[in-house]
């Protein structure tokens, strides 16, 4: 029986990896504290831009758009996309299934530019002013095919004789959804969320097309700074933003673990 061994090689491959992807984060968290405001000189440890950075109205008003895009589009997208997802592994064969699944998988493979300039040309054809509802709409329809994989992928594996109990004890088909297969598939919803989530606050070509006086969300603010010059205060955005993602999965992994847990207890029960 051949056993899997731990080389050098494969250590070397690894530290390596970890350097490369890890090592610039480390940097940009350690120059977010530099007194200097000269980015890449070290001039001591200091808070100065934290500070400067919470007093800067610009950025915290693009903070405070894209927060509220993201949550807003991230739960509608979740919806939708299980409502989607639902359809797609509940429903079977039916008229027009191939062109659904190809118009909910479809933004997963085009390039953001097609779908930022077409979601433009729309608005522009209907007449709607760019801010942020069209921006909301547009991270609506590009992170909903997202969520539809995601929770897909569960439905596929969900036992469904659970829910075949449920309306055998007197419950309707929603009831039984409600009460039985949303709670057990509730972790890859809350991971589909967090994904569209992510997608919403890292997005910078489709919010540029659908934007507008008023709605410029911290993407499009931080592209705008680097091109005119590489100031302090991003570096100490962008820790925070690193915290705040890193919190954010830790605090899913958690959940989810405690959910397997939970569904454990009650199966041994």
């Amino acid at each position: 029986m051949n056993q899997k061994r731990f080389t050098w090689f494969n250590a070397t491959s690894l530290t390596f990896g970890f350097v490369f992807l890890y090592l610039p984060i480390m940097l940009l968290i350690i120059y977010s504290f530099n007194d200097s405001k000269l980015v890449t000189v070290w001039g001591g440890f200091s808070t100065r831009w934290y500070t400067a950075l919470f007093q800067n109205e610009s950025f915290m008003n693009a903070a405070w758009v894209t927060f509220k895009v993201a949550v807003l589009s991230a739960t509608i997208a979740t919806v939708l996309g299980t409502l989607a997802a639902l359809v797609l592994t509940r429903a079977g064969k039916f008229r027009g299934r191939m062109l659904f699944s190809g118009m909910v998988y479809s933004p997963l493979v085009m390039p953001e530019v097609i779908t930022g300039l077409s979601l433009l040309l729309l608005f522009v054809a209907i007449g709607w002013d760019r801010g942020f509802w069209t921006i909301t709409i547009a991270h609506v329809t590009f992170s909903m095919c997202y969520v539809a994989v995601v929770v897909s992928s569960r439905l596929i594996s969900f036992d469904r004789s659970l829910e075949e109990a449920a309306l055998d004890l007197g419950c309707n088909p929603f009831n039984a959804f409600m009460q039985v297969t949303l709670p057990i598939i509730m972790p890859a919803v809350v991971a589909a969320w967090l994904l569209a989530f992510t997608l919403s606050l890292d997005d910078l070509v489709i919010a540029s097309f659908t934007s507008g006086p008023g709605a410029t969300t911290l993407p499009m603010k931080i592209y705008s700074q680097v091109r005119l010059g590489l100031k302090p205060e991003i570096n100490a955005l962008s820790t925070l933003l690193i915290v705040a993602v890193s919190v954010g999965v830790i605090a899913a992994s958690l959940i989810a673990k405690r959910a397997e847990q939970v569904r454990a207890r009650s199966g041994d029960g």
